[in-house]
């Protein structure tokens, strides 16, 4: 429960997430190496060279000590100069007065300037120019002096060496395991999507590949979708054919009515109305979701078809708003016949309906909303199952119904990859349908 804050940093993407485990220890390794290395051979050899170059030093500044003038000074010191490789000169207080100067990544550096402080007097300052030389300013009894010598009596050769091998291998190996982790990826992301298209109602080629795992996994995926679209297609052709045999027999039944009298036959003439009516509901209960192939379909021209059909048919229909432009995958007969379910429902238990269509980068959002009674908010979920009647909330004086009005538009919806959400509409007062699909 304590690491749940770093949920927030870390890669939402299976790339990203492999990259990180990849990354990470290689970085890590890196790094304590390079410390132990820097911690303890780099300073430890460095501070033993410059311990030996402060006693050179101090022999040479003891020497001038001795003399009684710069001159004889020069005389003293100019034999240890040649022995240990130095040049020597004495400054002005002004020219004395300098910092030590030393680049920012210059770790070797701060551990000579450090050491020759604790362990030499009269020790000034030290500078180390990009010519890979020394420079030491000392004060003496005859005036501050500056002593010049190569970098090398204090340092290795090669302080960095080991760091830079270091990181060029493990930028080499990191990105072999970046080419390799991308080939075993594949299959996977390959997988998710042909999964995520059916989900969305499209049938994308797949051809299971990879490790035998991604290999199993897919293979599953393939049976999973044989079997749901055989049920899909046993579904539709079942309700089909119960459908067509019994229009049959209400033919029959409409025919003989027809032969009696209008006051005898209105009842019966009405149920068979009745039954025909709730046979057609059925049928576009099963093909409504699976009902031709996903195209580029505006979304803007399909609600306006759908609001002026139902205007046609005399209802208070109108669009509110319009946001974004573009198409969108869908299946426009069923889309089109989900959006008129929405429409039916909102002027059969409301006086009119509001349309609005809200399209943007990631989601589809068709919103119907009416100023009917509602739904309450623990009552919605029901609402959207098969043959569901909620009599007590939005049937009074409305009729029956079959009950398959929402469930045909959340078939429809989710067939599409998408859902539908049911609320209180705040510009009207009662039902606020809204079918959100994402792109």
């Amino acid at each position: 429960m304590t690491l749940l804050w770093l949920k927030r940093y870390v890669p939402r993407g299976l790339y990203g997430r492999t990259a990180l485990i990849l990354v990470l220890p290689v970085v890590a390794v890196q790094l304590v190496v390079s410390v132990a290395f820097i911690q303890r051979h780099l300073e430890d050899v460095t501070t033993q060279m410059t311990v030996t170059m402060t006693r050179e030093l101090q022999l040479v500044t003891a020497e001038v000590d001795a003399a009684g003038s710069r001159a004889e000074a020069m005389e003293r010191i100019a034999p240890l100069l040649a022995a240990f490789d130095m040049t020597a000169t004495f400054l002005s207080p002004d020219e004395a007065a300098v910092p030590d100067t030393q680049r920012w990544y210059d770790f070797s550096a701060g551990v000579v300037t450090r050491t020759m402080r604790n362990g030499m007097p009269g020790f000034v300052s030290a500078s180390f120019p990009p010519d890979r030389s020394v420079i030491v300013r000392v004060g003496t009894d005859q005036g501050p002096m500056s002593i010049t010598f190569s970098r090398r009596r204090l340092t290795v050769a090669a302080p960095h060496q080991l760091i830079v091998t270091m990181i060029f291998f493990g930028l080499l190996m990191t990105g072999v395991a970046f080419i390799y982790m991308r080939n075993q990826l594949r299959p996977i992301l390959r997988l998710a999507r042909a999964a995520e298209a059916f989900g969305r109602g499209r049938n994308v080629p797949y051809v299971p590949g990879g490790a035998i795992e991604v290999r199993a996994a897919g293979g599953a995926f393939l049976d999973m979708r044989a079997r749901i679209e055989r049920a899909i297609e046993q579904r539709t052709m079942m309700l089909s054919g119960v459908s067509h045999d019994l229009r049959t027999p209400l033919t029959r039944l409409r025919l003989g009515l027809s032969m009696l009298d209008d006051d005898e036959a209105r009842h019966l003439v009405s149920d068979v109305d009745e039954m025909q009516r709730l046979l057609d509901t059925f049928l576009d209960f099963a093909r409504d979701s699976s009902e031709g192939e996903t195209v580029p379909v505006d979304p803007h021209a399909l609600v306006s078809q759908a609001v002026e059909d139902a205007r046609r048919l005399g209802r208070d229909v109108s669009i509110a708003s319009t946001e974004g432009e573009g198409t969108v995958m869908l299946r426009p007969v069923a889309m089109g016949r989900a959006v008129a379910n929405l429409i039916g429902n909102a002027v059969q238990y409301g006086t009119r309906a509001e349309v609005s269509v809200a399209l943007t980068e990631k989601a589809l959002r068709i919103r119907v909303e009416d100023d009917g009674p509602g739904i309450p908010p623990e009552s919605r979920e029901q609402a959207v199952k098969p043959f569901a009647r909620l009599d007590p909330a939005r049937n009074q004086n409305k009729g029956s119904g079959v009950g398959l009005g929402l469930a045909i538009v959340n078939d429809v919806a989710r067939a599409h990859g998408g859902t539908l959400r049911l609320g209180q509409s705040d510009r009207l007062g009662g039902l606020q349908a809204d079918i959100v699909i994402g792109r």
